[in-house]
């Protein structure tokens, strides 16, 4: 694929994006870019949440990881089913009851000021993180078959990528996020049907016989409940899976900010249940489209990369043809920035509204400073972005899911606390335990297999630090009195 037609692609694919922003923008306020009005049909949220939820790494690492576990990832999925529920029952209703529009002030009306700042400090710290390693892929996408053809350096590469989000997310915010990602979502669930087809294609495979094909592989083993120290083990897995959503989805400001746009609570709830229906679909399209990935490879006779998150990019650029190519680098770049804009828009929403104090600010200095803020978050990405690069990307890449298990637990600890508890908290000693749960969380993990008969953590040590934080707030807790109990 040469350097014109990846330009070329970007180009059109990004002014369709413009074009979206300019139309959805019109009339906005600062309110629009926070709420998007609250006007937003909840199927379209479902749709566009799809490739938010989902992200680049993703879209090379679960095709990847079939080759050494086969469909065990599927076994998280179905833990996200559950997560999903519990969103839907306990999280949207608080939400909307509130009328919230950063999540976030919950933990302000629940205890007080340090457990609020705490809570969206966390969010804040691991979503800049998280997001700004996902952007990354996308960046190096288009520094591989683009500017390294023209010798441009990396750093512009970066500037470029920030630039194209801030241009289309900077005025409509959160209406014009719920349409662009959409559009995003189709191009990023196309490329993998697209893909799934054509690998079948070279393969002389119908559809009947590449589901034969596939669920005769090595790679179809779903379950794995024989071996509790294994890191598939089922329940592992699904306990893992269920609280990454409920923290990943449900506490995190970004995608419920596109919840929170919707019409009423109802519409918002049809959101998620449909979201995570087609997750589901979407996460074991994913899966065969791995399994074929390998079952190509070796019946072609072709190497298998050490690092198997390589297999896909190599095959869809070298070996499928130019329209592999072509839906594989709409794909990348459709999962990446349909990640990294909501992501943008959100942390703006949380840092104006949880730090700026905006309730009582004139139109004005709200949108002054609403700008200020969403510059310079795209300035921080870009700054991450450029020291990963520095510091050797693909493994930081690698423990993104690892580094959200340490800071999403406070968040689960804080909330779950609140919900469930009628104890209120020494609130100035909340920041301590929140920083120090993460602490034990991985020391506990680092050390498990000496204590705990070789059981090794994966993702649910994500459990463990929640359950770190919850012990931690009940030490430094004591119960209401009647009238703050009434009050809640």
């Amino acid at each position: 694929m040469t350097p014109l037609v990846v330009l070329s692609i970007i180009i059109i694919y990004f002014l369709a994006l413009i074009a979206i922003s300019i139309y959805t923008s019109r009339g906005a306020t600062s309110d629009t870019f926070f709420t998007g009005n609250r006007q937003s049909p909840w199927y379209l949220v479902a749709f566009g949440m799809i490739g938010s939820s989902l992200s680049g790494i993703t879209f090379v690492s679960v095709p990847g990881s079939v080759g050494k576990s086969g469909f065990a990832y599927f076994q998280v999925v179905i833990g996200y089913i559950f997560g999903y529920w519990v969103i839907i029952g306990l999280l949207l209703p608080l939400y909307y009851r509130l009328n919230l529009v950063s999540i976030y002030t919950y933990l302000e009306q629940r205890f007080s000021t340090w457990s609020y700042k705490t809570g969206a400090s966390f969010f804040l710290l691991s979503r800049t993180l998280g997001s700004s390693l996902r952007l990354y892929l996308a960046a190096t996408v288009l520094q591989l078959f683009l500017f390294d053809a023209w010798d441009v350096p990396f750093v512009f590469t970066v500037a470029v990528t920030m630039l194209l989000i801030w241009v289309y997310t900077f005025k409509g915010g959160i209406k014009t996020i719920v349409w662009t990602d959409a559009f995003q979502t189709l191009f990023l669930v196309s490329s993998v049907v697209i893909s799934v087809y054509l690998i079948s294609h070279r393969l002389n495979f119908s559809f009947g016989t590449m589901v034969e094909a596939v669920s005769a592989s090595k790679y179809s083993r779903i379950f794995h409940f024989d071996d509790v120290n294994s890191p598939v083990f089922f329940w592992k897995q699904f306990f893992a899976g269920a609280f990454i959503a409920i923290t990943m989805t449900g506490l995190d400001q970004d995608l419920m900010q596109k919840n929170l746009s919707c019409k009423n609570l109802k519409d918002a709830q049809k959101n998620v249940f449909w979201l995570s229906t087609t997750l589901v679909i979407v996460n074991l399209l994913f899966l065969t489209l791995g399994a074929l990935l390998f079952i190509y490879s070796e019946k072609n006779g072709l190497p298998i990369p050490n690092s198997t998150d390589e297999l896909f990019p190599r095959l869809a650029l070298n070996e499928f043809g130019l329209i592999a190519g072509i839906f594989f680098l709409l794909g990348i770049i459709a999962s990446s920035y349909a990640s990294a804009d909501s992501a943008l828009a959100a942390l703006t929403t949380s840092f104006c509204i949880d730090f700026l104090n905006f309730k009582n600010k004139d139109e004005k200095t709200k949108t002054n400073q609403k700008n200020a803020v969403h510059v310079g978050f795209s300035v921080l990405f870009l700054v991450i972005i450029v020291i990963v690069k520095e510091l050797n990307q693909q493994s930081l890449i690698l423990t993104v899911l690892t580094v959200a298990s340490y800071t999403y637990g406070p968040l689960l600890g804080l909330f779950s606390f609140g919900m469930f508890t009628n104890y209120k908290v020494r609130d100035k000693l909340v920041p301590f335990v929140c920083v120090l749960s993460p602490i034990l969380s991985y020391w506990i993990s680092s050390t498990s297999e000496k204590w705990l008969g070789g059981y090794q953590f994966g993702l649910e040590i994500l459990i463990v630090n929640g359950m770190i934080t919850f012990a931690g707030l009940f030490l430094i807790s004591f119960k209401k009195t009647k009238q703050a109990a009434s009050s809640k």
